[in-house]
């Protein structure tokens, strides 16, 4: 059996320290030691995105807008296709609807709020280019 190991690592702006199994992954240790249950765990392998965490940086503006558009249903799909249209937003100012489904589809919504996860990722798009309150 293999000892745990020391980490020290800050969450949510909280210094966290703890002793954990050297092959415990992130999104446990969140939604077991520190009881943060935002971050879900999809296919057991880190592979269809619904355990992706942001690590130093913020996602504040698309968050609101899915609040917005209500295209956070049960909230399974969220945290993969955040960062899927982070990472899509982040490499261009203004894609279309066409583009954005094209980047999301890797993703799997339980709820089909597709539509809706589609209209928030083209309202923060035209917020942040300027063109939509």
């Amino acid at each position: 059996m293999t000892s745990p190991i020391a980490i020290s690592l800050s969450v949510n702006g909280e210094r966290v320290e703890a002793n954990v199994p050297p092959r415990l992954n992130l999104a446990d240790f969140l939604r077991e030691h520190l009881q943060l249950t935002g971050t879900h765990v999809g296919c057991e392998h880190g592979v269809c995105g619904a355990c992706t965490v942001r690590v130093d940086g913020e996602i504040a503006d698309l968050q609101a807008a899915f609040a917005e558009r209500n295209a956070l249903q049960c909230g399974f799909c969220t945290p993969a296709m955040l960062f899927a249209a982070q990472d899509l937003l982040r490499s261009e100012l203004a894609p279309d609807r066409e583009r954005i489904r094209g980047h999301l589809s890797g993703n799997y919504c339980r709820c089909t709020g597709y539509q809706a996860i589609i209209d928030a990722v083209e309202t923060t798009a035209r917020r942040r280019s300027g063109y939509a309150p």
